[in-house]
This record gives C-alpha cells, sequence and structure tokens, in this order.
C-alpha cells in the first residue's frame, strides 16, 4: 500500500525576501490566468482548462527578473483551473501582493517533484539555495510535489509530500470518540482532551488587540493553534497506535458555528482531529469510520433503553452525569455517548452477525463472535 504524509519545515528567515520576490510572480500569474479566464468565460462563453491557461503563459519565466521556473508557472495555472472548478466560479478573488493591504494575500509558491531537490542539508529551488530547519531528515525521503508557504507573522515553510512505509499498529482494542465542547474528544475508555485552547488566552488577546498590537495579536494566534494541533497530533497517535478500530461520531460544526456556541464549536477542532484520526489510520492499517451518534446521549449504554432520566434537548446540556431510570447505571454523559458510538460502529462492521444474550453487550447490540465463526 503507497501513503503519502505532507512534511512541514520551516524556512530560515533570511530568505524571507526572496521568496516574498517569487510570491509576488506568482500572484501576477494567478491575476493573469483570473483576468483571462473569466474574459474567455464572459465573452465567448468558453471554460479555459488548466492546459489551455498552461499555453497562454508560456514564456513568463524567460522575462527578464523573473526567478520562478516554468514548472511552477504550469502549477499555477493547474491550481487555478481546479480551484475555479470547485468553488464553481466564473472568477477568483485576486491575490493582493501589498503587504499594507487589509486584503494581502499570504505568500504561497507551487512547485512539481522535478523542480526541488535536497542537496547537503539545503533546498535547491529556482536557482537559489535555501536553509531550513531539517528535523524530518528530508535526505531519507524521496521528495514529490509541494509548495512554499507564508504566515501571517511572515515566517516561510516548505510543504512536502513524500512517500512512506505503512506502519502497522501493536494495538487490538477498539475505541468510540464522542465528540463536544466543554471537551473536545471523550472515549470510551475514559480519556479526555479539553480543547479550550482560546479561552485560556482569550483576555491577552483582547488586551493587544485593544492596544494596538498586531504582532503581539499574530503570535497569541499562532500560539493557540500551535496548542491545538500539538495536542491532538499527541491524542491521535496514541489512540492509532492502541486501538486496531477507531470510531467517531458524525457531529460537525457547520450548523453549530451559527449560533452562540460559535467560539467554542470552533476552538475544539473537530476538523482537524478527524482528519488526522482519517490519515494516521490509512498509514497503520487500522479500521476508521465516522458513525451516526443520534440519541448517543440520551440511550443508557448499559441497558441500551432511552430513560425519562437522560437529558435531554438544550436543557440538558448542563447535566454532566445522570442516573438510568431503568436499569440503575451512573451514566457520564459524555463516556456514555463514547460507549454507544463504540457499540453501532462495532454492530456495522459486523452486520448480520448472529447475537447471543450478554448482558450490556446484547443491550447495545455488540455482535458476540465466538472462535471458528
Amino acid at each position: 500500500m503507497d501513503c503519502t504524509k505532507t512534511l512541514r519545515l520551516r524556512i530560515k528567515d533570511k530568505h524571507a525576501k526572496v521568496l516574498s520576490a517569487m510570491a509576488r510572480e506568482v500572484n501576477q500569474v494567478w491575476n493573469f490566468c483570473n483576468e483571462t479566464s473569466h474574459r474567455a468565460i464572459r465573452e465567448r462563453h468558453q471554460w479555459l482548462s488548466g492546459y489551455d491557461l498552461q499555453k497562454l503563459t508560456k514564456g513568463f519565466s524567460k522575462c527578464d527578473g523573473v526567478q520562478i521556473g516554468s514548472s511552477t508557472v504550469q502549477q499555477v495555472c493547474e491550481d487555478y483551473a481546479k480551484a475555479r472548478k470547485q468553488f464553481k466560479k466564473a472568477k477568483l478573488r485576486w491575490r493582493v501582493s501589498n503587504p499594507q493591504s487589509s486584503k494581502y494575500s499570504l505568500g504561497w509558491i507551487p512547485f512539481k517533484a522535478q523542480a526541488l531537490q535536497y542537496k547537503a542539508g539545503q533546498i535547491a529551488f529556482a536557482g537559489q539555495r535555501f536553509s531550513l530547519w531539517d528535523s524530518y531528515g528530508l535526505a531519507d525521503y524521496e521528495l514529490r510535489a509541494g509548495s512554499f508557504s507564508q504566515d501571517s507573522r511572515g515566517r516561510w515553510y516548505l510543504n512536502v509530500v513524500v512517500k512512506v512505509e505503512p506502519q502497522s499498529t501493536t494495538g487490538a482494542a477498539s475505541v468510540g470518540i464522542d465528540l463536544g465542547l466543554k471537551e473536545a474528544a471523550v472515549t470510551s475508555s475514559g480519556e479526555r482532551i479539553e480543547g479550550r485552547f482560546y479561552r485560556k488566552l482569550e483576555c491577552q488577546l483582547g488586551i493587544a488587540q485593544r492596544a494596538h498590537k498586531k504582532q503581539r495579536v499574530r503570535a497569541i494566534h499562532a500560539k493557540i493553534a500551535n496548542q491545538r494541533k500539538d495536542l491532538l497530533h499527541q491524542f491521535s497517535t496514541k489512540l492509532v497506535r492502541e486501538n486496531a478500530t477507531i470510531f467517531v461520531g458524525d457531529v460537525t460544526s457547520a450548523k453549530l458555528v451559527k449560533t452562540k456556541m460559535a467560539k467554542s464549536t470552533l476552538d475544539a477542532g473537530w476538523s482537524m482531529l478527524k482528519t488526522m484520526l482519517e490519515y494516521k489510520s490509512h498509514q497503520a492499517g487500522v479500521v476508521f469510520e465516522v458513525v451516526n451518534e443520534n440519541y448517543t446521549t440520551q440511550t443508557c449504554s448499559c441497558c441500551g433503553a432511552i430513560p425519562a432520566s437522560s437529558p435531554k434537548g438544550r436543557a440538558g446540556l448542563r447535566i454532566r452525569k445522570w442516573v438510568c431510570s431503568e436499569c440503575g447505571e451512573v451514566n457520564d454523559r459524555d463516556r456514555n455517548a463514547a460507549k454507544n458510538i463504540l457499540a453501532r460502529g462495532l454492530a456495522r462492521l459486523a452486520e448480520g452477525t448472529p447475537h447471543e444474550d450478554g448482558g450490556c453487550a446484547n443491550a447495545l447490540r455488540i455482535p458476540v463472535i465466538h472462535d471458528g465463526e
């Protein structure tokens, strides 16, 4: 099985000026494609493909003062055509090169596999050599396509796709994950992570914003993002290493971001966690499934009933523990939901397998498989 992953490494700041100049040239190509494509649609009702745009931009890399090569120009054309098709628009946003503008576009320089080489601890690209902090050991990888990208603080990064060997997991257990707001994720085994990174630094961020300290504001935002990413990486890696099957609820943030809970929803990072679990599970050969989580909070994970004592509606959001009026089981709200998600996932994988009386396992519809079946 062919597995790939994207490595992100920071370029040293002394190269920022050169990379910014290349990014301006990329913006020129993008804006030319945007204008030319829109004019063809408006005047001739013709949708130019990436190949058509490549023919129109042929020779740009040979102009005086242009540093980016022809492969980068071609890649920009392909990415523009792909983005236009994805968003189903005749015209996309302009890429602004002026850093003083409120609409400034962060630097971006795509490249193809043959345009980049790793030599003696440096990256050779477009006739330039860029030093970086190589924390991955790029000499051990075959570099493929990728891009240079700039963050809000003006720092540049190399994002490159590499081929990696599939890893086998040592775990044999199964786990269900309930995603929430107060706690970003709770597993059926009782592990919890708190997703309130923004809330912890909200006061400091407000002080910096009122003082108009833009660099400080950007630094705080970057710290929040880094803390969230680091914790989710540790959590997802641990789950993939210890389990053979992982199930997560199908909750999405699309509707919640339009409510009063938008700030907490975005702070939890549900989409990021799901993405990490998915690609890490694929690489390790772990089964990863998203299952329907309807009524998992209200259903007792022991007897399978929806008792009158279970939390229901918005008023029930404050209830964190409840006692099942049917079987007397004391349920933790989030862990109970995670157990139900696990049961539904296992039932889906073994659909059609006969069940036997097995107490809580039978009530949760967990298949009981004997040796030899």
